[in-house]
């Protein structure tokens, strides 16, 4: 595994799971502090052939990476913004270890993420972000957020305001819990 070099050790935390992503990014999901099952995402991408220090990944970068491909392919964007609305619909908190140790599935994360990228093709390449770190990084912020708050729609309110195309200035406010 290409992870196996690439330190993810983040403030003296071992990382629960790690998932190498088309060999750009290596994503770490680590133990959150917010509930018992709650997780944190961080992650490492390949710039200029070194890796990156540890990020966290932020709902207004994810946003304005969904902006930059809705420019350049409008159609299949909001196919793939409907697709996670779909799934925000379909996520359920994290309740037991037992739902915690089958999220963390790597194998599977991937082999879900693999079927669904494929669907938005068109999408490689634009933006800074893969359609596979996208995906994968929704489905684990929706079940971050559904996990710690049971009642909790910021993606989602996200999700629609990309869906309904709305100004830049009530995206990024959504995006920045403002």
């Amino acid at each position: 595994m290409a992870s196996q070099n690439i330190s993810m050790v983040c403030k003296g935390q071992e990382p629960l799971c790690v998932i190498p992503i088309n060999g750009t990014y290596i994503l770490g999901i680590y133990k959150g502090a917010l509930s018992d099952f709650d997780i944190l995402l961080r992650y490492r991408q390949k710039e200029g052939g070194r890796w990156s220090r540890i990020r966290t990944p932020k709902h207004i970068h994810w946003a304005v990476d969904m902006l930059i491909k809705h420019y350049s392919e409008p159609q299949e964007t909001d196919s793939l913004i409907n697709s996670l609305l779909s799934i925000w619909e379909q996520t359920t908190p994290l309740k037991s270890k037992e739902d915690q140790d089958s999220l963390l599935s790597a194998e599977r994360l991937l082999a879900e993420v693999n079927a669904d990228a494929e669907k938005y093709s068109t999408l490689a390449g634009k933006g800074e972000y893969s359609v596979k770190f996208l995906i994968l990084i929704a489905k684990l912020l929706m079940v971050q957020e559904k996990t710690n708050m049971h009642d909790a729609f910021m993606f989602r309110s996200l999700l629609e305001k990309l869906k309904e195309h709305r100004n830049i200035f009530e995206i990024v406010s959504t995006a920045t819990f403002h």
